[in-house]
C-alpha cells in the first residue's frame, strides 16, 4: 500500500491531480482518493483545507509516506514556501516536485522553473527530489508519475517492514458509528503489527478497547502491518469518545506540558517567553504557552530564527505522544506559520538538571 500527500497552494492543480489518481472517498478538511488494481494500492490525500489552515497540511503529510509538491505554470508562491518549510520540519524522506498543467508551458520554461525551484529548495529535504512535469488534460507524464510513485512506494514498504516488530501504534483520522457493529475508526498503523482481538488503549482519553475486526481496503484481515491504512471495529468505546488524532497504543504517554529540544526554522521569526504557539504531533494539535527558553545551557528571553534551543511549553489539553515523535511548533498569526520542530525525551530532562 502506497500513501501519498498531494500538497501545494490553492491554484497548484493538486486537487485535479488527486482526482486523476483515484476514486474520491472521505472528505473533511482532507480528501482521500483510493486506487487499487493488479495488486497495487494507492491512497492519495489532498489537503483541501490548506492554505486557510495548516492543520490539514500536517494531517495529510503525517498520514502519508510520500509527498507530491505541486507547482503550477505561474510558479511558486508564499504557500509553496510554507509547504517546503513544513516538509523540512517533518524531515520528509520521500517525495517529488510535480510541475502541473505542463501542456500550457514550453519545455524551456519548465526547465527554467526547475532551476529556480532547486535554488529555493537548496539545503532542505527537497534538495535532491525529482521534478516531474504532468498534464491532467493531455495525460502527458501521468503514467511516468504513477510508476515513480509505485517505485518509491516499494522502497517505503521495505522501510515499514522494519517497524513490524515494534510495539503497535495506530493513528486515527476518521471515526463513525456503523449499525450493528458500533464504533469504527479509519487510520494508519504507524509501527508494529495489530491483530484482531488485541487489547489496547485509546489515548489520550485512556479508554481500554479491544480490536473487534480489521479491514484493509474493504477486505477483512486478521492482522495489519506497519504502514497499512486500516478500518477497525472497536469494542468498549463509543464514537463520541474518539477524535481525529487519537492514538491506539499501549506505550504512549499523555501530558499537557512539554520540554522540547528544538530547531527553529530560519524562515520564521524568533520566539520569546510568553508567546502562544500551536504544537502539532501526529494528527493532534494543542495551543501552548512558551514558559522558558534555554540556549547553550543558559535561560534566555528569546531564541533567534535558525537557532537550537530547549523550550518549555505549558497548556491545558491532553496530548498523547511517544518519545520517537517529532513535534512541530507553529505561530498561526504569521504569514509563514511553521516555527520549528523538536523532540521530547529523557536526554532533555537530564540536560535541565
Amino acid at each position: 500500500m502506497t500513501k501519498i500527500a498531494i500538497i501545494g497552494g490553492q491554484q497548484s492543480g493538486r486537487t485535479t491531480l488527486a482526482s486523476k489518481l483515484g476514486k474520491k472517498g472521505n472528505v473533511t478538511d482532507i480528501a482521500i482518493y483510493d486506487f487499487s488494481k493488479s495488486g497495487r494500492t494507492l491512497v492519495s490525500i489532498d489537503a483541501t483545507g490548506y492554505p486557510k489552515s495548516i492543520k490539514p497540511l500536517v494531517t495529510a503529510l503525517n498520514l502519508s509516506d510520500i509527498a507530491l509538491l505541486c507547482i503550477p505554470p505561474s510558479g511558486p508562491d508564499i504557500h509553496t514556501g510554507e509547504c517546503i518549510v513544513a516538509l523540512d520540519m517533518l524531515g520528509y524522506r520521500h517525495g517529488m516536485v510535480v510541475l502541473t498543467m505542463s501542456d500550457t508551458s514550453h519545455h524551456h520554461a519548465l526547465e527554467e522553473m526547475e532551476g529556480s525551484l532547486r535554488k529555493i529548495a537548496a539545503g532542505t529535504v527537497l534538495e535532491d527530489w525529482e521534478y516531474v512535469p504532468v498534464s491532467t488534460s493531455t495525460f502527458d507524464g501521468m503514467e511516468e508519475l504513477k510508476e515513480r510513485i509505485f517505485s518509491m512506494g516499494a522502497q517505503v514498504d521495505l522501510e515499514n517492514a522494519e517497524l513490524n516488530e515494534l510495539p503497535p501504534r495506530v493513528v486515527i483520522d476518521h471515526v463513525f458509528n456503523v449499525t450493528g457493529i458500533g464504533c469504527v475508526i479509519l487510520g494508519v498503523v504507524m509501527q508494529g503489527t495489530i491483530h484482531a482481538k488485541d487489547r489496547m488503549s485509546v489515548l489520550p482519553v485512556g479508554r481500554q478497547i479491544e480490536i473487534r475486526s480489521i479491514q484493509m481496503h474493504d477486505v477483512d484481515a486478521k492482522s495489519a502491518p506497519a504502514g497499512a491504512r486500516v478500518g477497525l471495529a472497536l469494542k468498549n468505546v463509543q464514537p463520541k469518545d474518539v477524535e481525529r488524532g487519537f492514538v491506539i497504543s499501549n506505550i504512549d504517554a499523555v501530558t499537557t506540558d512539554f520540554t522540547l529540544n528544538c530547531t527553529l526554522s530560519k524562515f520564521a521569526k524568533r520566539i520569546s517567553v510568553g508567546d502562544m504557539l500551536h504544537l502539532f504531533v501526529g494528527l493532534q494539535t494543542a495551543p501552548l504557552r512558551v514558559e522558558g527558553i534555554m540556549v547553550d545551557g543558559e535561560y534566555v528571553d528569546h531564541a533567534a530564527a535558525g537557532s537550537s534551543c530547549v523550550v518549555t511549553l505549558t497548556g491545558s489539553k491532553n496530548v498523547a505522544y511517544s518519545e520517537s515523535d517529532r513535534f512541530i511548533l507553529a505561530n498561526l498569526d504569521e504569514k509563514q506559520r511553521f516555527v520549528g520542530y523538536g523532540f521530547c525525551g529523557s536526554a532533555i530532562t537530564e540536560s535541565l538538571r
